[in-house]
C-alpha cells in the first residue's frame, strides 16, 4: 500500500492533473470562426434566450456534469479543505469520461456554510446537465442533496449516499441468491451512520427489507434517544423496530449481513461467530475494513466484500455513476428516484451471469465497460417509465 501510494504522488506531479478539455468543431479558418463563433453565434444565443430549454440541444450542457466538493470528507482522510480534495474530483471525472462518455468538471467549493453551497450550486447549474456531489460531510449533505432535488429541473446525485447504496444493493442482490435467502427475511445491520449509512440502510428498505439496524459510534440507533441529530432520528423512526439497544457486538447476534462504512477493526471473529447461518460481511471501511476478509473468513462467514481492490467481491461506486449519469441524461431526466437507482443495482448484479456467480465474484469488475453500458440503459428505461423527463 505504501508503495501505491508513493508511485501515486509520483505519477500526479508528472501528469499535472488527469482531464483536460478538447474542441469537438474546426476553427481553423475565417468561415469557422464565423459558424462557430462570431457573428453565427448570435443565433444560437438568442434560440436560447427565447427558450433556455434549448440549451440541451444547443450547447454541451446535455452531457456535462460538475464533480462538486467542499472537502470536508475527503475518502478516509475527513476535512482536508476543497484544494486537497481536487485529486479525488478530478479521477471521478476521468472515470466519468472513460466509462459513461460524460464531460465532467471539478468544482471544490471554499465554504461550509450548507445555505452558501446550496446558492453557489443554484447559480452555476444552467451550465449542466446534472450535478454530482461528492465527499461532502453529513449532517450537511442531506439538506444541500435534498433542497438541490427540490429546486433544480436536473439530476441531483450525491455518491457516496446513493451510489454506495446502489452498488451495495447490487452486491447483497447476488449474495442473497447465493445463500439462498430472501430480503424481506433477513435481519441486516448497518455500522456507520454518516452519510453512506443512512442511505444504505434506506435503499436496502426500499429494496425489501423489513429488519434493518443501524449503528454510529455510541451503538445501535433506537427511537426516541436524544443524543441523535435530526438525520439519525429519522432513521431511527424506520428502523430497530424491536427497539434492541446496545452496542455493535449485540446488533451483530442472529444478523444474517454486516454492511460496514465506518472505521477499521471494530468487528471481532466472536462477532462473526454470533451471526445466522452463512453470514455474509461488506466491510467497507477503506484502506482497512472493518474485518480483514481473511478473518472473517476463518470466523464463518459465507460471503465477504470489501471497498478495496485488494479482495475480492470490491463493493466500488465506480460500477454505479458513469453509467447512471449516462442513462439519465440519455433519458433527459430531471431527477434521479429510486426506481432508477433500483434498476441501476439489478443491472449491475445481472452482469455477473448465473454460471458465474460463486462466493468470490458476485459483481462485474469496476473496469467491466458493458457493465457500465447495462447500468446506462437500465437507468434510463426507468427514468421514462416513471415519467421523470423533460418533455
Amino acid at each position: 500500500m505504501s508503495n501505491i501510494r508513493e508511485e501515486s504522488l509520483k505519477k500526479h506531479y508528472e501528469w499535472k492533473g488527469k482531464i483536460e478539455t478538447s474542441v469537438r468543431v474546426p476553427v481553423g479558418s475565417k468561415e469557422d470562426l464565423m459558424l462557430a463563433y462570431t457573428p453565427g453565434v448570435a443565433e444560437p444565443c438568442m434560440a436560447i434566450h427565447e427558450d433556455v430549454s434549448r440549451s440541451f440541444e444547443l450547447t454541451r450542457r446535455w452531457n456535462t456534469v460538475p464533480v462538486i466538493t467542499d472537502g470536508t470528507a475527503v475518502l478516509g482522510l475527513g476535512d482536508i479543505g476543497p484544494e486537497a480534495g481536487m485529486p479525488v474530483m478530478e479521477g471521478k471525472c476521468a472515470l466519468f469520461k472513460e466509462f459513461g462518455n460524460v464531460d465532467a468538471f471539478p468544482i471544490c467549493i471554499k465554504s461550509k456554510d450548507t445555505e452558501e453551497i446550496i446558492r453557489t450550486i443554484k447559480l452555476i447549474s444552467g451550465s449542466f446537465g446534472g450535478i454530482n456531489l461528492e465527499d461532502i460531510s453529513a449532517p450537511r449533505c442531506f439538506e444541500i442533496e435534498t433542497r438541490l432535488k427540490e429546486e433544480l429541473d436536473i439530476p441531483v446525485f450525491h455518491d457516496d449516499q446513493h451510489g454506495t447504496a446502489i452498488v451495495t444493493g447490487a452486491a447483497l442482490i447476488n449474495a442473497l441468491k447465493l445463500a439462498k435467502k430472501n430480503i424481506e427475511d433477513i435481519r441486516i445491520v448497518v455500522n456507520g451512520a454518516g452519510a453512506a449509512g443512512v442511505a444504505i440502510a434506506k435503499y436496502l428498505m426500499f429494496l425489501g427489507a423489513k429488519n434493518v439496524i443501524v449503528c454510529d459510534s455510541k451503538g445501535i440507533l433506537c427511537e426516541g434517544d436524544p443524543r441523535l441529530n435530526s438525520a439519525k432520528q429519522e432513521l431511527a423512526k424506520i428502523t430497530n423496530r424491536e427497539h434492541l439497544q446496545g452496542g455493535l457486538a449485540e446488533a451483530m447476534k442472529g444478523a444474517d449481513v454486516f454492511v460496514g462504512v465506518s472505521v477499521a477493526n471494530v468487528v471481532s471473529q466472536d462477532m462473526v461467530r454470533s451471526m445466522a447461518e452463512k453470514p455474509i460481511l461488506f466491510p467497507c471501511a477503506n484502506p482497512v475494513p472493518e474485518i480483514l476478509p481473511e478473518l472473517a473468513k476463518e470466523a464463518g462467514a459465507y460471503i465477504v466484500g470489501t471497498g478495496s481492490s485488494q479482495y475480492p467481491n470490491q463493493i466500488n461506486n465506480v460500477l454505479v455513476f458513469p453509467g447512471l449519469f449516462r442513462g439519465a441524461i440519455d433519458a433527459k431526466a430531471t431527477t434521479v428516484n429510486m426506481e432508477m437507482m433500483k434498476a441501476a443495482s439489478i443491472g449491475i448484479a445481472n452482469c455477473v451471469k448465473p454460471e458465474e456467480l460463486k462466493e468470490d465474484y458476485i459483481l462485474p469488475f469496476a473496469f467491466d465497460k458493458k457493465a457500465h453500458k447495462v447500468v446506462a440503459e437500465a437507468v434510463k428505461e426507468a427514468a421514462i417509465r416513471t415519467g421523470v423527463i423533460r418533455q
